[in-house]
This record gives structure tokens, C-alpha cells and sequence, in this order.
């Protein structure tokens, strides 16, 4: 018998209808363990599991709140009291403003070593650092997994990590995938799982492994995973979860379609440039650079052991630039509240935040004008912060807590040894589902911000219009659809749509893009390399769909945005000559033949004929026929 890699392990464990596992790119029909959203996705995703008709969820699955929790009116508290509602209806768990950042929480609650999972938020690979698979995922997908238990995805290629030695005081698990970005980049990933192996995996505590594997969401990567072994088991007993632990990992001698090989001893403290995660550089190359702002926490930097390095640096000291700290729990908040550190990050002047993802979303916390920002986040996208033209640079929370007491970039110091807390169980917090007879009862409770959703029509055999923008590469989701200010609009496309989509890149995109649409054009937008990386949100592909985008013609997607494209009927294709993208300028009409999307497909302008290739699979085309996935649920179903 072939010998087995954990990621084939696990796809096996969970193939439906058995067999054998296809090769990378077969697409390969998943059973799915558990299934969930964050605010910022959730709306979307409950409103069309309800236009499904959907009446019970069947795997494990849960609607968490911590993206957009300002109450600054009514449209968040009436968007949280409709996840609560619908979530009761739907036999859903409920995790409410203030208990924490979702993939935290997952790993903190939900998630056992061997379970497969799919979550409307690109980072929720974080659950491979519990030895499970993970993948983030548009909302459609992540409704119809709650749905049917099922996830459909191309096989991907397993690549072995292979870590040596053990890091050196002053580095941090930030540093371990800052480094795997100097080696895989932002979008070589792509179709990837990484495996980390090898001796070093022992020296890595399990949120220090979810660190890593959370952002291999930033290489493009479908997703990360670490064994299941010793480590696994004290961070689940330590949680009083100790049954839930299984060993996992691989047979030997399996097969891996490439190696990496990282000497943690190496390693030294590593920053990523605005305005990439992928603009790695040495902390000690810009020392002494001059900074105006210090945040810690998000979804990768915000266990208690990530918060009690950072304020056991600062204990008995100030901090001398604006500081902020968003725990990854009420959990942790309260192990700080346990120890002495919540105390002492209050004398050492830290404003410490809600339990949530704040800053990181642009949820508040936004640096001066022209500022500089030290963040132990996952992302530092153009005007992701909220300020226009402040600058944002990542690091680990040792760097963040050096750099806040010197008021420039600070490599670490002397050694930190931190306090220990018991962990803290707030599994309370949540709300449960209720039994099947009285959900039936429960009245579903809509804000007037919550619209239904818009009816799109089938896809004609011929698209033709105007080339609304042109872009370049490394589009984020966040320049096509930003968060921020306009995230309480996530539940009102029209408005989302009008007020946000590209206006950080066109500010006219809107309004030309809806004027051409009602007068009979389909839109098209053309693009670079890496198009549509970042976060999962749907409303990227949804609200251009909404202003008559139809075809998305690029150099190369990232992987959710194109599935994202398919469900709201969007065509997405790429040159078949990279060099033909210099032929095409913004404001041509184009228009292309999409009566057969399995035959050769072409973009007429100019009077010529450019070659295009589908992005999308085999297994797309009826949905795309029908205009997107929710008109093909209801057509077959």
C-alpha cells in the first residue's frame, strides 16, 4: 500500500464514496466536519442558505461575530441580531459580539486533529496548526457546505515543509512564515497545501503553529497543516478538550511534490514592507526607522502567549507611540486579567481593544496621515488601515513590543520569559442551537439594512461591452471591494455596491459601470498577475456582478476570488498570451463568444481575435450558464 502524506490521510478519511484520491487538480468531493462565518460574510451566506430553503444545517457549524461590531447605528446591531435569529432557526451555534475572533475560537473550541472544514474567511487555514484541513472559502460555497456536509475542490499538490532545529530568543512564529513568504511569494502557493514536518515541528507550541499555517492564506496557498502529536495534546488538555486529541501524521516515507527546507536556528527577526505581505526584509535593516503606531493581536498574533511576550517587554515600562491590543478571546482577556498582565499593559499605556479583528479590518484604530503603523497582522494592503496614505508594516509581537518603547523600529532584546496562566473556559458565551421543534418557532429578525438578495440572469451567449477599468497586478480584494467604513453595508448590495466597489481605485467606477449596464452593456474588467488576493468576501465578486461586470479576463486569479466569480456568474478567463494584456486598454468595446464556455474562447477588440484560457473547471459551466450558483441550486434542486 502506497504510503500516505497527512493531507492524503485526511482527504481520504473524508472522500465521498470512497476510492481513490485524484491527481492534483482532479477535482475531489470532500465530507465537511464543520462549517462557518464571520459577520463580515455571514448575512450573505444565511440569506442564501435561506433562499435555498435550507430548514436544518448538517455539519457542525457556526456563525461568529467579530469583524464589524461598532455599534455607531443601527445596521451592525440589527446585522448581529439577524446571525443570532437565523442562526437559532438553523440549528446554528451563535458566538456573539465580544467573545472573540472566529479562528481563535475555533481553535480554541471546535476544531480536533483529522477534522475537514470550511469557513467564509481566507484565514481559515489557521485550524491547521490543530492537524486538521481547513480551507477559506467565498460564503456561497461555505452555504452550500452547511447545506449538503459537502466541498467540492481541485486536489492540490502537497508540498513538505521541513523545519530543523528550534528558534532563537528574539523570534517569534511571525518569523517562520515571513520567511516562507521570501520563498514562496505571494501567489505560489496557488493550488498548493503545505506540510510542515520535520524535526522543529516539536519545538513549536500549537498557537505558535497556527500562526504559521494562518497565514499561508497570504502565499495563495488552499491550505496549511502540522502533524498532530505532543504539542497538540497539551494545548487540548490544557483546555480540559484532552479527549478530543488523536495523533496524526504522515507514514514514511510519503510522497510530496516538493520540499522546503528551514533551519529555524537561522532564523532572525523578519518585517513585511508596505504594501505586500510579500515585501520581506530584515527588522535589523530598518532599525531606527521612525514609527507612529503599534498594534497587536488579529487572528494571527493574538494567543496569550503572543499578548504576554508583548507585555511582558513592556512591563514596568511605557510605551511612546499610540498602541493598541485586540485579544484573540474573552478568554485570553480574561488569563490576562489572571495574571499581571492586564494591569500592567494599562500602566505601560496600552489601549487595549475589544476581544475582535478591529484594526486589521479597518475597524477603527486607523494610523495618522502619512503615519507608520507596526502591526503583528497578516495584512498591509493599500488603505487597508483606513488612512489613505499611512503605511503599515508587519512584524512579530516582540519586534511591536520593542519598537512601541523606542518609537522606531526595534530589533528584540534581552530574554522574555513569560507568566503562566491556567487557560480559561468561556464556552458559555456561545449560543446554542436550539432543538428542531422549537427553532421552528423562531422569528427570523431583519433590520431594514438586510436586503434580499438581487435575481441575475442567465448568461447570453454573447457578452459585449466596455472594458470598464483596467488594472495591474496584485489586486486586492480589499482595492475591488473595501471594508473598513463601508462593512456595515455588507448587507445591502445595492448600497455595498454604489458606494464602495473600486473607489479607492476609481472613483467613477460605480456610476459608469451601472449607466453602461442599464443601457444594455456587459461590463468587463482586465487584470495582472494575482488577481483578487486577500480576503474570501464574496461581495467582490457580488457587487461588481451587481454593477453588470460579466467577464473578469486576467493574467492569473488567486484561488477564492475565481470560485467567487463562478457563483455570482461572473466569467473568468485568463490570456492565453500574457503579453496580449498591452493590447487592451481601458473604455474598448469588447465582447466575447461564451455560447460553448468547453470550446476555444476569444476576446474580439480591435478587430482582432485574443486567445483566451477558463479559469474556471469543467464542473463550472452549467453554473455559469445559469447566471451563478444560487439560480442552478433552485434550477436543480
Amino acid at each position: 500500500m502506497k504510503p500516505l502524506n497527512l493531507t492524503e490521510k485526511i482527504f481520504s478519511e473524508h472522500l465521498v464514496g470512497g476510492g481513490d484520491l485524484p491527481a492534483p487538480g482532479g477535482v475531489v468531493t470532500l465530507r465537511i466536519d464543520e462549517a462557518f462565518t464571520q459577520d463580515a460574510t455571514g448575512t450573505m451566506c444565511m440569506l442564501q442558505l435561506e433562499a435555498m430553503d435550507v430548514k436544518r444545517v448538517k455539519p457542525l457549524s457556526v456563525n461568529f461575530v467579530d469583524h464589524s461590531m461598532m455599534q455607531s447605528g443601527f445596521r451592525n446591531p440589527d446585522d448581529h441580531q439577524y446571525l443570532k435569529t437565523v442562526s437559532q432557526k438553523l440549528g446554528i451555534i451563535f458566538s456573539p459580539p465580544g467573545t472573540g475572533i472566529c479562528h481563535f475560537l475555533n481553535i480554541e473550541n471546535f476544531v480536533k486533529p483529522g477534522m475537514t472544514g470550511i469557513g467564509a474567511d481566507s484565514h481559515t487555514v489557521n485550524s491547521g496548526g490543530m492537524g486538521a484541513i481547513y480551507f477559506g472559502a467565498g460564503g456561497y460555497d461555505v452555504a452550500l457546505a452547511m447545506a449538503t456536509g459537502e466541498y467540492k475542490i481541485p486536489m492540490p499538490q502537497v508540498v513538505k515543509v521541513n523545519l530543523t532545529g528550534a528558534i532563537r530568543e528574539g523570534v517569534m512564529a511571525m518569523d517562520v512564515i515571513l520567511k516562507m513568504l521570501t520563498i514562496v511569494g505571494v501567489k505560489g502557493g496557488k493550488g498548493k497545501i503545505f506540510e510542515y514536518a520535520g524535526p522543529g515541528v516539536a519545538s513549536l507550541a500549537l498557537t505558535e503553529r497556527a500562526t504559521i499555517t494562518n497565514m499561508g492564506a497570504e502565499m495563495g496557498a488552499s491550505t496549511s497543516i502540522f502533524p498532530s502529536d505532543e504539542r497538540t495534546w497539551e494545548y487540548l488538555e490544557s483546555r480540559g478538550r484532552g479527549g478530543d486529541y488523536k495523533p496524526m501524521s504522515p507514514d514514511g516515507n510519503a510522497e510530496y511534490e516538493d520540499v522546503i527546507d528551514i533551519d529555524l536556528t537561522e532564523l532572525e527577526p523578519l518585517i513585511a514592507i508596505y504594501p505586500s505581505p510579500g515585501n520581506v526584509e530584515k527588522v535589523s535593516d530598518h532599525a531606527g526607522t521612525k514609527i507612529d503606531q503599534v498594534c497587536v493581536g488579529s487572528c494571527t498574533n493574538s494567543s496569550y502567549e503572543n499578548i504576554a511576550s508583548f507585555a511582558q517587554t513592556l512591563k514596568g515600562k511605557r510605551a511612546v507611540v499610540d498602541t493598541l491590543l485586540y485579544p484573540g478571546s474573552r478568554a485570553v482577556a480574561m488569563q490576562l486579567a489572571n495574571s499581571s498582565y492586564l494591569s500592567s499593559l494599562y500602566a505601560s499605556g496600552v489601549r487595549v481593544m475589544e476581544n475582535g479583528c478591529g484594526a486589521c479590518i479597518g475597524q477603527g484604530g486607523s494610523p495618522i496621515s502619512k503615519g507608520l503603523s507596526l502591526r503583528t497582522f497578516n495584512r498591509n494592503f493599500p488603505k487597508r488601515s483606513g488612512t489613505a496614505d499611512a503605511e503599515v508594516h508587519l512584524v512579530s509581537p516582540l519586534v511591536a513590543a520593542a519598537s512601541a518603547l523606542t518609537g522606531e523600529i526595534t530589533l528584540p532584546g534581552e530574554h522574555v520569559e513569560i507568566e503562566q496562566a491556567p487557560q480559561v473556559d468561556d464556552s458559555t458565551s456561545f449560543v446554542m442551537p436550539l432543538p428542531e421543534d422549537e427553532a421552528d418557532k423562531v422569528e427570523v429578525v431583519r433590520g431594514p439594512n438586510i436586503m434580499t438578495l438581487p435575481d441575475f440572469g442567465a448568461l447570453p451567449d454573447r457578452l459585449e461591452g466596455e472594458v470598464m477599468l483596467k488594472l495591474g497586478d496584485n489586486i486586492s480584494t480589499d482595492d475591488i471591494q473595501p471594508a473598513g467604513i463601508y462593512l456595515p453595508l455588507r448587507s445591502n448590495v445595492k448600497e455595498y455596491a454604489m458606494q464602495a466597489t473600486f473607489n479607492q481605485v476609481d472613483t467613477t467606477f460605480a456610476e459608469r459601470a451601472v449607466a453602461h449596464r442599464d443601457a444594455g452593456g456587459h461590463g468587463f474588467l482586465i487584470g495582472g498577475e494575482n488577481y483578487g488576493q486577500g480576503s474570501s468576501r464574496e461581495h467582490a465578486a457580488l457587487c461588481p456582478r451587481w454593477l453588470g461586470i460579466r467577464a473578469v479576463v486576467v493574467a492569473q486569479f488567486a484561488r477564492i476570488h475565481v470560485a467567487n466569480l463562478v457563483n455570482f456568474g461572473i466569467v473568468p478567463l485568463t490570456f492565453a498570451n500574457v503579453d496580449d494584456y498591452a493590447r487592451i486598454s481601458q473604455g474598448d468595446n469588447v465582447s466575447i463568444d461564451v455560447s460553448d464556455l468547453e470550446g476555444d474562447l476569444f476576446l474580439d477588440v480591435n478587430g482582432e481575435k485574443v486567445p483566451l484560457t477558463p479559469a474556471f473547471e469543467e464542473k463550472d459551466v452549467a453554473i455559469l450558464k445559469a447566471g451563478g450558483a444560487l439560480p442552478y441550486f433552485k434550477n436543480t434542486h
